[in-house]
């Protein structure tokens, strides 16, 4: 089996290295400047990012999604003065780098979406970046690369229920993280929900006999993709020219069409 792992991810590396180049020609604009982005994010912010490489394709079709790549925000982009700045704010686990810091200016020409977590303590905060932290130079799982080339080759009617088990068919090693997946699990260890399995109870108290108590279960983190970030009740959208204070009535119309 040793013999079988080593050919599997050596396969992994070949075609990580194929399926991670970008294609420019898909690459959708961002719909904010990188000035508001940056004086935007948020330590603890979860940054989705659409991607255009072959691989993004693949995690899109398979999840359903516009975003295929989740970055960790661990440092306000903020300065002293309150001016943005490029430092390695965030924290992403890079299909060949392994798990890196990488600066903001990486994705800010890309088409992204921050998700902010709410009601987390700033000791939260702290925690859930130092258990992501610790994770710095953990390699990404390559058998997930192998999963996912088969749906590049033709793309096939995977059924719904089936495409979200696609992403976690890795080798269980949990030093092979993948993007979603790390924080995922960042925000498990201080309890904050993403996406739970919910269990409805009926109330044990005698005067309601008709209310229902709910159970949070946490689901593995393996089953986490980018866009349950999006679309979790317990995350905020925020968009940069809304939070600058958007003002329709100071837009300037052209009345000539392009």
């Amino acid at each position: 089996m040793r013999g079988l792992d080593r050919v599997v991810s050596k396969a992994g590396e070949h075609l990580a290295r194929h399926l991670t180049r970008p294609d420019h020609q898909r690459l959708r604009p961002s719909t904010s400047s990188p000035e508001r982005l940056a004086a935007t994010l948020r330590r603890g912010d979860v940054l989705l990012v659409e991607g255009s490489s072959r691989i993004s394709t693949a995690i899109k079709y398979l999840t359903q999604s516009t975003w295929s790549h989740a970055a960790l925000c661990t440092r306000t982009p903020i300065d002293d003065a309150g001016k943005p700045t490029i430092g390695e704010c965030l924290l992403e686990a890079d299909v060949t780098a392994g798990v890196r810091r990488v600066p903001l200016n990486l994705y800010w020409h890309q088409h992204t979406r921050i998700c902010r977590p709410v009601g987390l303590t700033d000791d939260e905060v702290d925690a859930l970046v130092a258990h992501a932290e610790a994770r710095l130079g953990h390699q990404y799982d390559l058998r997930n690369i192998v999963d996912l080339a088969r749906y590049l080759i033709r793309m096939p009617p995977v059924p719904n229920r089936y495409r979200r088990r696609m992403l976690a068919l890795g080798s269980g090693d949990p030093t092979r993280a993948i993007c979603s997946s790390l924080i995922a699990q960042a925000f498990h260890s201080v309890s904050y929900p993403i996406l739970p399995d919910i269990e409805s109870l009926p109330s044990k108290d005698p005067d309601c006999l008709h209310c229902y108590q709910e159970l949070l279960h946490i689901r593995h983190h393996s089953l986490f993709v980018p866009r349950d970030f999006d679309i979790s009740p317990y995350f905020d959208i925020i968009k940069p020219t809304l939070s600058a204070g958007f003002d329709p009535h100071r837009l300037q119309w052209s009345e000539t069409p392009p």
